[in-house]
């Protein structure tokens, strides 16, 4: 199966005329990410993991649990889909689609009591790993 996917060539001039291209990714469809996720074994995809930011998705089943640690950067979800709760520092905040949460560095958090489908975009301030 072939993804397409724009890319952009940027150009950089570097000592005298000597050029350098990159070649850098600048459309990502979230659907391929969300299809690959349901049939692994993993509930979260991240596809951008730049030193200033990193950018993934996440999947759970009712049911599923969220295993995630606290992480040494600032984080943002935005619930695209699906319901539930998302327990930061041990108080439960109830969430929706078009919702978005932040989560502070070294914070204890994860989701759970889902009763359908949760499918949400994360952004981290800073490499995931």
């Amino acid at each position: 199966m072939a993804f397409y996917y724009q890319k952009l060539f940027v150009k950089l001039i570097l000592k005298g005329s000597k050029k350098v291209y990159f070649l850098l990714k600048i459309k990502f469809d979230t659907t391929q990410y969300f299809n690959k996720l349901k049939k692994s074994n993993s509930y979260f995809h991240t596809f951008l993991n730049k030193e200033s930011l990193a950018v993934g998705v996440l999947f759970l089943r009712p049911g599923e649990k969220d295993t995630q640690e606290p992480h040494e950067s600032d984080e943002i979800y935005y619930i695209i889909d699906g319901n539930g709760f998302l327990s930061i520092n041990e108080k439960s905040y109830p969430i929706k689609k078009d919702q978005i949460y932040f989560v502070a560095k070294n914070v204890s958090h994860h989701f759970h009591g889902n009763t359908k489908d949760l499918s949400v975009l994360y952004f981290f301030g800073g490499s995931e790993y």
